[in-house]
This record gives structure tokens, sequence and C-alpha cells, in this order.
């Protein structure tokens, strides 16, 4: 049991808290008040020092600023190497018409029916739509910095055929090669299919589809495509046929179109 208090102990104890309190709330303030001081303090002398400083500058003698001329570097031994030729440089030509580098439409076929009036440019709109999602993969090309789509289509005895040249600015983000591995994932995702890489592409694919394709009221129709990417440019390719395509078709259409990129 604890002891009581005598009256002034009690007085004493009970105005503690109180007098505590009063001298937090007044070194808060004191506390205020010398920064308040010090950073007027700091403000004086800096003004002071800058005037003192500009009237020494004033004294002085303007310093001579060194001479802009370089010195001459001494040549390396040997010539300068030449430029390449037009017919060498990869980005003269995917900078030039991109619809050159397409392959020619073989004989004994036609032109698709749907690439009419295309003039074998297909704009950003037109290439969102060949996506599930349209809308969703306008605003994602936009994000990829799409610049522009060539694309040639012919139709056979028993195959037809499409092939697509998208090129992208590449000023943000490295599109071309991202287009390529999404497109070859999508294709991993799909139902069964044999892949072959492209020769001379690095990690360019072709792929033949075991089973065919079947829609309600259509014939069922089997297909191939390839993916793979030069520089700034990927290509596409798509052949639909009423049997199964040949891997050596596929492998061909994408080795010569890659070969004139």
């Amino acid at each position: 049991m604890e002891p009581e208090l005598e009256p002034e102990e009690a007085e004493e104890e009970a105005g503690r808290p109180a007098v505590a309190e009063e001298a937090a709330s007044r070194r808060r303030r004191r506390g205020r008040r010398t920064v308040l001081l010090i950073c007027a303090a700091a403000v004086l002398g800096l003004v002071a020092g800058t005037c003192t400083g500009y009237l020494v500058q004033a004294d002085r003698e303007p310093t001579k600023l060194p001479s802009l001329a370089q010195p001459v570097l001494a040549p390396t031994g040997g010539a300068a190497p030449k430029r390449l030729p037009a017919s060498r440089d990869r980005r003269v030509r995917t900078d030039g018409d991109l619809r050159e580098l397409l392959l020619k439409k073989p004989r004994g076929t036609k032109d698709a029916e749907w690439l009419e009036g295309t003039d074998g440019w297909m704009d950003l709109a037109a290439y969102a739509e060949t996506f599930d999602r349209p809308a969703g993969s306008f605003e994602g090309q936009l994000e990829h910095e799409f610049r522009r789509a060539a694309v040639t289509a012919w139709d056979g005895d028993s195959y037809s055929v499409e092939i697509r040249l998208v090129q992208f600015r590449q000023e943000e983000v490295l599109a071309a090669a991202d287009s390529s591995e999404q497109a070859q994932y999508w294709v991993m995702q799909g139902p069964e299919s044999d892949g072959w890489a492209i020769p001379g592409t690095g990690d360019g694919m072709a792929y033949v589809f075991e089973e065919p394709e079947t829609e309600p009221g259509y014939e069922p129709v089997y297909t191939a495509e390839a993916h793979a990417r030069r520089g700034d440019v990927v290509m596409e390719i798509w052949i639909n046929g009423e049997k199964r395509v040949d891997k050596k078709m596929i492998m061909d259409l994408a080795k010569r179109q890659m070969e004139r990129l």
C-alpha cells in the first residue's frame, strides 16, 4: 500500500504535470525563435559576402578566354573507309519504297481480291484490324511507334499467300524485336505446330500447323506462318491451303523474303 503524501507534497506532485507541459511549450517557442535568428543572420551574411565579391571582382582585370581553335589532329595511317554503295546499305533500301522489297507474285497466280485499291500499303487502322482486338492493337501499335506496312498477296490453285513488311520508327523502343517475339509467343500458345529456325535471321521462325482450322459452313483450311525481323522491319508471312502446307514452301518464302531485306 502506497504511503499517503503530506499536503505540501501533494500540492507539489499535482503541480508537476502543469510545470512540465509549460516548460515543454516554452522550449518549442524558444527553439523556433533561435532558428529564425540563425536564418536571419545567415541571410545577412550571404548578402554581405555577395556584395563584397562583386566589389573585389570589379577591381580586377578581365580574364582572357582560351582560344576556340583546336589543334590539328595528326592523320592516321591508311585511307578512310569507303561508304557502302546503295545496293549494300540496308538502311538505304528500307528507307526507300518498302513495297519494292516484297517478293514478286509467282507466275500462274493472281493478286488477292482484297488487295485491290490498297496500292500495296496497309495503314495503321487496316493493320490493327488483322488482330483479334483491333482497338487495343491500334493503341499498342501507336505506343510501339508504328511507321508503315507494305503488303502483297496472291492466290494459287491450292494455296493463298500473304506477306507483310511492317516498319517501326524505334526512337524510344526496339519495337521490331518485340513484335516478332510476341507473334512467335502466340503461335506457341495455339494449336500444335512444327517450327523451324529461318537461316540467317537469328531468332526468326517458320511454323506449320498440324490440324486445319474449321468453321461451320466453310471448308477446312490448313495454315502456316513465319515471323522474323531485320533492323526496324518485321516480316510476316501467312499461307492458307486446302491441304497441309509443306515445310519447304514456307521456309523458301521466308528465306527469299529475308534475303531481300
